[in-house]
């Protein structure tokens, strides 16, 4: 990824999803890194069912703290809505915590289509993404924004990819 850790993937099927996502966590916790992933809650045993069908041992993980799955709602949706400061705040601090417990790196994943089923607060979406550039290059931890792409309009996800420095797209790192 070189300078530039803050990625959005596009993908049109979990199966695409996890054939590209899943090499990347399998080698991030052979490493000896942590990782944090944020799901839409209705999806968060299905992942960690994909996790442990990879030859992850999830319940080790999570209990040396190498694995934290979490859920939408419980991070970027507190109270229902979403809030673009409490969401700025949260990812530096999950990013540092990594540190704190003793990983070189944390490789973040996060799921944004719940977020994005309020309309109203799309613009909202799109500028917390844009303010992250200014955050993340002080980490060198990766962070992915993971989309569905049949839930977006092409003005939503045009606004995404501007607000990512590299994308990943049919599989392929642009």
């Amino acid at each position: 990824l070189g300078a530039y850790r803050h990625v959005c993937a596009f993908f049109s099927s979990p199966q695409e999803e996890y054939d590209i996502l899943l090499p990347f966590v399998r080698d991030g916790l052979e490493r000896g890194e942590r990782g944090y992933h944020v799901f839409p809650g209705q999806y968060r045993d299905e992942h960690l069912e994909q996790l442990r069908s990879a030859g992850i041992d999830v319940a080790g993980a999570q209990r040396r703290r190498q694995l934290e799955v979490t859920s939408v709602e419980e991070t970027c949706l507190p109270g229902g809505h979403f809030d673009k400061d409490s969401m700025l705040a949260l990812i530096p601090a999950a990013l540092e915590s990594g540190a704190t417990l003793g990983f070189p790196l944390t490789r973040m994943i996060v799921h944004a289509e719940t977020v994005l089923e309020e309309w109203s607060r799309v613009n909202e979406w799109i500028e917390f993404e844009a303010r992250l550039n200014d955050v993340l290059p002080r980490y060198d931890d990766p962070v992915i924004c993971a989309y569905d792409a049949n839930l977006l309009n092409g003005g939503v996800a045009v606004d995404i990819l501007r607000t990512h420095p590299v994308a990943i797209i049919g599989g392929l790192l642009n």
